[in-house]
């Protein structure tokens, strides 16, 4: 679904090159002309993201920044004629999340659109089949249930994740996952593997996705 951008800019020239770039970029670009409608246009209906012109016939791009950011905290990137360093800081200030001053460059502006949404629209953690693995919050769940590891069975599920049916030898798990740790004995992945099993099990009861090759190692087999 395509996310939408309202524009809020009194130059219909500059709206219409702005609603074609962002358009072709695959999002969805709406435009109004005055803060006053642009603040209950957020309200009614809060976009992903504002483009907002400091210099409006009615308030300033500052006041109607204040306006949304009393309810919302919807990004905000202003453009503005204004290229003093005093009102990039005053925008930051307000709660703006960039500046982009004019004359600009229409596909410089939906690249710092595309920023800020990676910014604060972070992409969902990501895993092959029922697993989902966010690797900042160090978690890994599978069919939505989080799964309670502790921080080497972590690390050893998602090296098996990260190429599913790959046959990993101990000896590669050991460099990898027990890198710098005082822990040695191949056997100790077996345990761990054990372990892991175990809590796969009890989350997914008809999921075994972990295999054993004999006299080699261990691969993670997905249906």
């Amino acid at each position: 679904m395509a996310l939408p951008i309202l524009i809020v800019d009194d130059e219909p020239a500059i709206a219409d090159t702005l609603v074609y770039a962002l358009r072709t970029e695959g999002f969805q670009p709406a435009w109004c002309d005055l803060g006053g409608k642009a603040v209950e246009a957020v309200r009614a209906s809060e976009p992903a993201l504002v483009i907002l012109d400091v210099g409006l016939p009615d308030l300033s791009g500052f006041d109607v920044c204040r306006a949304i950011r009393r309810f919302s905290e919807v990004p905000i990137l202003f453009l503005t004629a204004r290229d003093a360093e005093v009102d990039r800081i005053v925008g930051l200030e307000l709660g703006a999340d960039d500046y982009v001053t004019k004359p600009f460059s229409p596909r410089e502006v939906t690249a710092r659109v595309r920023t800020i949404l990676r910014r604060v629209r972070p992409a969902p953690p990501a895993g092959p089949g029922p697993f989902r693995v966010d690797q900042e919050a160090r978690r890994i769940s599978v069919g939505g249930l989080p799964l309670d590891l502790t921080r080497f069975e972590y690390a050893l599920l998602r090296e098996l994740l990260a190429r599913p049916g790959r046959v990993y030898t101990r000896t590669e798990l050991m460099e990898s996952v027990w890198a710098g740790s005082e822990e040695t004995q191949e056997r100790t992945v077996d345990t761990h593997v054990k372990t892991l099993r175990a809590k796969l099990r009890a989350a997914a009861p008809d999921l075994d996705p972990i295999l054993t090759h004999r006299g080699v190692g261990y691969s993670l087999e997905l249906a």
